[in-house]
């Protein structure tokens, strides 16, 4: 019975996220390609979600496809953006923009801003990607996902309810 449990915990972080919810968002500034600052602060009063991704990864293109096809139903009211680190530098962005035709801005993170979002130790320093933050309006994360609960058949409607239903507040 222990072990039917272990699994069904395991089995739920892994589709609905890694329990980092609950939380206020860590604040950042962070450059893209051209420099240009991207702070976290510009976003309150509106949804923000927040991918953590790289390049390389077949499933962050997918998810990224997702994001441009949801963007129009989502409006105004909601900001979406990409973070990357290293080994990802101005060449691999430039070259998944072409690729994945994404509008959605790409930011480069030494690690730090990583490591604030995934609670990461020096016992448990990566994280997974593609994963996904909302950010309500109040600049508290209300949800995130792994990758196969951003592969789930349901996740944009989710999404799209999770938006529509206010400020998300848990």
């Amino acid at each position: 019975m222990k072990k039917l449990v272990v699994l069904f915990v395991g089995m739920a972080l892994l589709t609905t996220g890694q329990g980092l919810s609950g939380r206020r968002a860590p604040s950042f500034a962070l450059p893209d390609s051209t420099l240009r600052a991207f702070d976290i602060l510009d976003y309150r009063g509106r949804w923000l979600l927040l991918e953590f991704m790289k390049t390389d990864c077949p499933h962050c293109k997918l998810v990224a496809q997702t994001l441009e096809q949801l963007k129009p139903k989502l409006g105004a009211r909601v900001a979406v953006l990409a973070i990357v680190v290293p080994p990802d530098n101005t060449a691999t962005v430039s070259k998944y923009i072409a690729e994945t035709k994404t509008t959605t801005p790409i930011l480069f993170d030494s690690g730090q801003t990583a490591m604030w979002y995934f609670n990461a130790t020096p016992a448990h320093p990566s994280f997974d990607a593609p994963h996904l933050f909302a950010i309500n309006p109040q600049g508290n994360i209300v949800r995130d996902w792994t990758q196969a609960g951003l592969e789930a058949p349901g996740f944009a409607a989710e999404l799209e309810a999770l938006i529509a239903g206010g400020s998300g507040k848990k």
